[in-house]
């Protein structure tokens, strides 16, 4: 049940993830079309980009740990059991992983509340507007990311029961 319940996530995220791609390359493709056949520039479309681009990157940053795509040692890492490779995924979960997302939740919550208290918006005229929306991704993305690794410590310990 909830093996089932962390691999839906996944698979939502990946949609998610792609979906997110499709519409920046789509924007890209826009602006660039205006711009070079139209002389119109767009700042908004060009900030659009970068902000596609980053939550894209900060969702797609569990999607991959889910798919083990993340990056790691792998010229040591591969010479391994199936069983120590869940004993290191697990200790390096908890060790590392999951303190640091804590670290980048809590140190960037106060980041998007001053971006949203004092109405922050692009320094460019003519830029989005609600800069605390692309703010709020970072500790969003990384509470994604607790979820995704506590799936990976369950996927893991499956690994090391011998169960997948």
């Amino acid at each position: 049940m909830l093996t089932l319940f962390f691999e839906k996530f996944n698979k939502t995220l990946g949609n998610i993830t792609a979906v997110l791609l499709l519409l920046m390359m789509f924007n890209v493709l826009v602006d660039v079309v205006l711009r070079y056949f139209f002389s119109f520039g767009s700042i908004a479309m060009q900030e659009m980009e970068w902000h596609l681009f980053a939550v894209m990157f900060l969702l797609g940053i569990s999607y991959a740990l889910q798919d083990e795509a993340h990056v790691r040692v792998d010229f040591i890492y591969d010479r391994f059991s199936k069983k120590r490779k869940a004993i290191i995924n697990i200790i390096g979960t908890l060790l590392f992983l999951i303190p640091f997302a804590l670290f980048i939740i809590n140190g960037s919550l106060e980041f998007v509340l001053d971006a949203y208290n004092f109405n922050e918006i692009s320094e460019n005229p003519g830029g989005l507007t609600h800069r605390w929306i692309i703010k709020a991704m970072i500790p969003l993305s990384f509470i994604v990311l607790l979820l995704s690794s506590i799936g990976y410590i369950y996927k893991n310990i499956a690994i090391y029961r011998g169960e997948k």
